[in-house]
C-alpha cells in the first residue's frame, strides 16, 4: 500500500497535486470555473451516466498499449460489480463527449456489454484535455519505459508549445550544457526551468537521467521497440537485443528471449555466438573467394586466350579493374 503523509494523502495523491500546481491543468473548484468563464458540470458520486455510444476516444491518445491478460480481468471485474470510478469526459459541441481518462474502463465496459456508464464532465480546451490524458497515463503503475518516454515527451512539447523533436532537441541542449560542451543560451534559459519543474513534478526521474537513460530507447529498432512498448521484455534485455544488426538474427533472438523468457546473461551469451557466427561466415567467404581467384589466373594461363586478340583486350580490361581494386 502507498504510504500516507500526515494529511491522509498517498505518493499519489502528492504527485498528482503537485501536477496540477505546476500545470495548472484543472481548475478547483466551481467559483474558480466562474472565474475563468469556464462552465463545469461535476458529479463526484458518478450517478449521472450516459451511454456508451455517445463517449467518443480523442484523436490523440497518450496510450497505445494495453496488457491483454490485464483487461481482461478487468472486464470479468466489470461484469460483476460494473464500473465503479467514473469516467473522465469533456462535451464536444456535437452534444457528445470525448473520453479524458478511463480508456481502460471504457475498453472493458464495452466488451462486459454495458450500455451505460458513470461519467464526470470537465469543460476542457484541447491543450487543457491533452495535458490530463498525459497525467492521468503517467500515473499509472504499470506504465513501461517506451509509454514513459513518449508521455513526457508529449507533455512537455505541450508546455513549451514546440514539436516533439524539438523538445529531444532542447534536452540534449541542455545535457550538453550542463557537461560544459557548449555555450549556455540565455535565451533558452525560461524554456530550461519548464522543464526542470516538469520533471519535478512528474517525480520518477529527473531530466539528466531522462536525456541519458530514456530518449535513447526511443531510437531501438522498431521491433525490439514494439516488444517493449507491449511490456514483452524488460529495458535491459531489449537494449542488448538491439545491438544485433542483421534483422532476421535479431527478430529470431528477440522471440525467443521473450518465448524462453531468456535472462539479460544468457542473452548476451547468444550475441556472442551470432557474433562469432558472423565472423567465421566472412571468414569461409573470404577464404573461398581466394581459392577462386587462385583457380582462376591457373585456368587462363592454361586457355587459349592469348591467341584471340579480342579476349585478350577483354582480358587487359579486366586486369586493369582488378590492378584498381587492389591499390584503394
Amino acid at each position: 500500500m502507498a504510504g500516507l503523509d500526515r494529511a491522509g494523502k498517498t505518493q499519489s495523491d502528492i504527485r498528482v497535486d503537485k501536477f496540477r500546481d505546476i500545470l495548472n491543468f484543472v481548475p478547483e473548484n466551481l467559483e474558480e470555473n466562474a472565474a475563468n468563464g469556464e462552465r463545469d458540470e461535476i458529479n463526484l458520486d458518478g450517478k449521472h451516466q450516459i451511454g456508451l455510444t455517445e463517449i467518443y476516444l480523442p484523436q490523440q491518445q497518450p496510450r497505445r498499449y494495453f496488457d491483454p491478460q490485464a483487461l481482461k480481468e478487468l472486464i470479468a471485474s466489470v461484469k460483476q460489480h460494473g464500473i465503479l470510478q467514473p469516467l473522465l469526459v469533456r462535451s464536444l459541441p456535437s452534444g457528445k463527449y470525448e473520453l479524458i481518462a478511463g480508456e481502460r474502463r471504457y475498453r472493458a465496459a464495452k466488451e462486459a456489454g454495458l450500455v451505460k456508464v458513470p461519467i464526470i464532465v470537465r469543460e476542457l480546451s484541447d491543450e487543457t484535455a491533452l495535458q490530463l490524458a498525459l497525467i492521468e497515463n503517467l500515473q499509472r503503475e504499470d506504465l513501461n519505459p517506451v509509454e514513459e518516454t513518449e508521455g513526457i515527451l508529449q507533455l512537455l512539447a505541450l508546455k513549451l508549445k514546440i514539436s516533439l523533436n524539438q523538445v529531444a532537441s532542447l534536452l540534449y541542449r541542455m545535457h550538453n550544457e550542463a557537461k560544459g560542451k557548449v555555450t549556455p543560451n540565455v535565451m533558452g534559459s525560461v524554456s530550461n526551468q519548464i522543464v526542470r519543474e516538469t520533471f519535478e513534478a512528474i517525480g520518477l526521474m529527473d531530466w539528466e537521467s531522462f536525456v541519458t537513460n530514456r530518449l535513447p530507447l526511443l531510437n531501438l529498432p522498431n521491433d525490439t521497440l514494439e516488444a517493449l512498448r507491449q511490456g514483452r521484455i524488460a529495458y535491459t534485455k531489449a537494449q542488448a537485443i538491439a545491438r544485433v544488426k542483421d534483422e532476421a538474427q535479431r527478430q529470431a533472438l528477440l522471440e525467443t528471449a521473450i518465448a524462453e523468457d531468456l535472462s539479460l546473461s544468457q542473452i548476451r551469451e547468444r550475441i556472442s555466438s551470432i557474433t562469432i557466427e558472423q565472423a567465421n561466415s566472412i571468414s569461409n567467404e573470404t577464404s573461398s573467394l581466394k581459392s577462386r581467384m587462385d583457380a582462376a589466373y591457373r585456368l587462363v594461363k592454361k586457355s587459349k586466350i592469348w591467341a584471340d586478340p579480342r579476349k585478350q583486350k577483354r582480358l587487359e580490361k579486366l586486369l586493369s579493374e582488378l590492378e584498381a581494386l587492389a591499390s584503394k
